[in-house]
């Protein structure tokens, strides 16, 4: 019989020596405590500032007046999204006879003429004359509001901005379109439209739904996104900020937005997602699936991993000898 086997799975019969687990636990709890701080408080968050509007409305005062005016017309992508934001089906995915956004319907309504332009604008006070033309464009007819809110967005293609951050078009008939901008492109710039949007009844604010959809109908969160390299066509779902690494295990996700048909069908989204439910229903099924339950047997990689243990127990059948003959020799 040997005297040592490498066999790990028998039990322990050397000696034990006393060991205070819940010591060890608070010793280990507060190194890492400390650690944490420590590294918190010399590096700080590897990740980038959030996006505001503030920031955006004063780095790209254009492309925030021009955004909000889409916003009021009912032309932004939030706007014609669909649901759960609105009734619209400008992003509506189905696939056969499935149709997920419809049966879930509107559960965030946002109406982005009222939530993101008129609806700010009449908290501002002492301003008369910009409480009277918020007045005036919403008593107007729905098809004077589009002449001057069309009109307005095609003189922003010729817009000019000023050294204090104001933006400035040709003259032309826009009703009151442009006290109406030029009002909110101020409160954005002061920082109290982020406040405005993130109004709730909750006395913590985590609901960013409404500040996101709108800086995303423009164009700051697309050009950070590209030169971080997240956007969708540069594997962004599975990328981090900055130059760390992100989360690799999604590869089997994003990887499907990459080949066709899914990297131009307008229905990508909900097709990844039936995809990835067949696979990952599938995968959870495979104890009872035929055929595919028996592939540990016809390649026994297990026997590879245990591999000591095979060992040992050949070797100690070995050692014994054959078993015992039953009955007379």
């Amino acid at each position: 019989m040997r005297l040592y086997s490498r066999d790990d799975t028998r039990p322990w019969t050397g000696a034990y020596a006393p060991y205070d687990l819940i010591k060890e636990l608070c010793i280990a709890v507060g190194v890492i405590a400390l650690l944490a701080v420590l590294l918190t408080v010399l590096f700080s968050s590897p990740d980038d500032k959030s996006s505001t509007i503030k920031q955006w409305s004063r780095q790209l005062p254009a492309d925030f007046v021009t955004t909000a005016t889409a916003e009021l017309n009912g032309t932004s992508g939030t706007a014609e999204y669909g649901p759960p934001y609105n009734n619209s089906t400008g992003s509506v995915q189905h696939a056969a006879f499935i149709h997920l956004q419809e049966w879930l319907g509107v559960s965030h309504p946002i109406d982005t003429s009222q939530d993101y332009v008129l609806g700010p604008l009449q908290s501002v006070p002492g301003d008369p004359e910009l409480h009277a033309a918020v007045a005036a464009y919403r008593a107007a007819p729905a098809a004077k509001q589009q002449q001057w809110t069309a009109a307005y967005a095609k003189a922003l293609e010729k817009a000019s901005v000023s050294a204090n951050g104001t933006v400035n078009v040709p003259p032309g008939e826009y009703g009151p379109v442009p006290k109406i901008m030029g009002a909110l492109l101020t409160v954005a710039q002061s920082g109290g439209l982020d406040g405005d949007l993130l109004t709730s009844s909750q006395f913590f604010q985590t609901d960013y739904t409404k500040p996101l959809l709108f800086m995303a109908d423009g164009g700051l969160l697309e050009k950070r996104a590209e030169a971080q390299h997240l956007l969708g066509d540069q594997w962004g779902m599975m990328n981090e900020t900055g130059s760390f690494p992100g989360q690799v295990w999604l590869w089997l996700y994003t990887v499907w937005y990459q080949i066709e048909p899914f990297k131009e069908s307008a229905n990508a989204d909900l097709l990844v997602m039936l995809v990835m439910g067949v696979l990952s229903l599938a995968f959870i099924c495979i104890p009872f699936l035929p055929g595919i339950r028996e592939i540990p047997r016809w390649a026994p990689l297990h026997r590879l991993i245990w591999r000591e243990h095979y060992r040992a127990l050949a070797e100690d059948a070995a050692a014994a000898g054959p078993p015992p003959r039953d009955g007379p020799g």
